[in-house]
């Protein structure tokens, strides 16, 4: 098995704001993103050809249409969006995909799959024992 932190995401409604701070502040460059069914951009430290690059994903909120964001990463309070808790998940690069499933219902710890095909993912939603969604991402060739 291997793994690596891959990117943490914000959760906001001001996406623009967001983005312009870390491309500023820290020097990350907007770049490619799937067609996820809710709003936001990626931001990246390198190249921006290789999405392993994008370090920050941030997650818009459209308050007309809420759907999307809803059933890909589940509801939040956009209340509760303030300091840490706009921070919306982490997410690691792992192997061991099988494995993996394996141990989660061993241990009974719910989980959502995903896939993002046009980036060969498989991904598995978790919750920490504080609540913080965890996404592990695994070749979708596992």
């Amino acid at each position: 098995m291997t793994i690596s932190l891959n990117h943490f995401s914000i959760r906001t409604s001001d996406i623009e704001a967001t983005a312009t701070f870390f491309e500023r502040v820290i020097g990350l460059t907007d770049g490619p993103r799937p067609p996820f069914p809710f709003p936001g951009k990626w931001l990246y430290a390198g190249d921006v050809a290789h999405y392993s690059n994008a370090v920050v994903h941030i997650i818009g909120i459209d308050r007309n249409d809420p759907a999307g964001l809803r059933q890909y990463l589940g509801d939040r309070d956009p209340a509760d969006l303030q300091g840490s808790g706009a921070v919306d998940h982490v997410a690691f690069f792992l192997t061991g995909l099988e494995e993996k499933i394996s141990l989660l219902k061993r241990m009974n710890i719910p989980f959502r799959e995903r896939s993002v095909p046009m980036l060969g993912l498989h991904q598995l939603f978790i919750e920490d024992p504080n609540g913080i969604t965890v996404e592990l991402n695994y070749p979708a060739s596992e």
